[in-house]
């Protein structure tokens, strides 16, 4: 076992965040191994945007640091400069992904398939030679001499640098399931309890009998609480039988759960008509789009994206505590190009 070379970086989940540090560290020259539980990599990305996979927005860093809120805003600021929204772009397009921006800034692959998004992650690794393994759930990982050895059931693998991108614990089918947190906990961390983070507001009301089944292109959610409104956002609404969904519904929510609300007003104006409702319950945590909660940011130094408990782990994505509204902001793919180039960094000059 000790004559097993180390790994120079391992990267755990083969989702979004994983498989785009996976290809800069290709880039870079870093000898990189993913581990993926699940027999496909980017199982999330292929159902994002409805399956047309909403890569990114075409906005300057700094509006999408203050479009996301405290404590993202300063937690991102190094890694949305360092790796902003048109970088993203372009590569995407170097890699034979043509895209198409949405006249909210919103952007496509012009195929509008996410399936391009994820074949384009996957024949970059193969270009540069990085080994992606499926199948492979990580069971364990421990400190060791030579840094850190990642179990899984059939086999260990020895790594001078581990990179947790295991996502929330929504969506647990396509393999996030609270993995890297676990780890995370195990190497010295705390965590923050989950909250759905995008997700559909539940409740019964005359209104939402009526309209079952109707999307409102433009609709207006706030959220009042002791007569004080807190949130105010514009987006589409879908009306379904047990509530509503869609965009203006779903920055609400997260409003309510990153300020921890639990007694507060939602108030709904769509068409001509405008409803109050207390306290609604929202969907379940394993629907929501993105999940608050896992890895505290002030665990992690945001110049580094390296763990301050445990030299040598990094963390990409939604492993830790981070989140953004709807429409582009959750997918950009800044945590892990700052973490790949600091481990970069560090590489010793040949």
């Amino acid at each position: 076992m000790h004559d097993l070379k180390p790994v120079p970086l391992l990267i755990i989940g083969g989702g979004a965040s994983g498989l785009f540090a996976g290809c800069l560290a290709g880039e870079r020259g870093l000898g990189t191994l993913i581990l993926e539980r699940k027999h496909k990599p980017g199982r999330k990305l292929l159902m994002c945007g409805n399956g047309r996979c909403n890569l990114t927005k075409d906005i300057p860093p700094a509006r999408m640091l203050r479009d996301m809120g405290e404590p993202m805003t300063s937690f991102l600021a190094p890694a949305l400069n360092a790796c902003p929204p048109a970088a993203v772009q372009s590569w995407f397009q170097r890699h034979n992904v043509p895209l198409k921006k949405m006249e909210d800034r919103r952007v496509f692959p012009r195929s509008e398939q996410a399936s391009d998004v994820v074949h384009a992650l996957t024949d970059a690794l193969r270009d540069t030679g990085t080994s992606l393994c499926l199948n492979a759930p990580v069971e364990q990982v421990v400190r060791a001499e030579h840094g850190f050895l990642v179990a899984t059931p059939h086999f260990s693998v020895p790594a001078r640098r581990v990179l947790l991108a295991t996502g929330g614990v929504s969506y647990p089918k396509t393999g996030s399931v609270g993995d890297g947190q676990k780890f995370a906990k195990a190497l010295g961390h705390s965590l923050k309890p989950y909250r759905p983070g995008l997700i559909g507001f539940v409740f019964t009301h005359p209104w939402v009998d009526a309209h079952a089944g109707t999307t409102f292109e433009e609709a207006t959610c706030r959220i009042f609480r002791n007569g004080q409104k807190l949130y105010e956002g514009q987006g589409q609404l879908d009306c379904e039988t047990w509530g509503i969904g869609g965009a203006a519904a779903y920055n609400a929510s997260r409003c309510a759960a990153r300020l921890n609300l639990r007694d507060f007003e939602l108030e709904v104006a769509a068409g001509r008509d405008t409803l109050r409702i207390p306290n609604p319950q929202t969907r379940p945590l394993k629907e929501a789009i993105v999940t608050i909660g896992g890895v505290p940011l002030n665990e992690v130094d945001p110049a580094t994206m390296q763990s301050r408990k445990c030299p040598g782990l990094y963390f990409a994505g939604e492993v830790m505590d981070i989140d953004g509204p709807t429409g582009g902001y959750n997918l950009s793919a800044a945590t892990a190009a700052l973490a790949v180039a600091s481990i970069a960094s560090q590489k010793p000059k040949p």
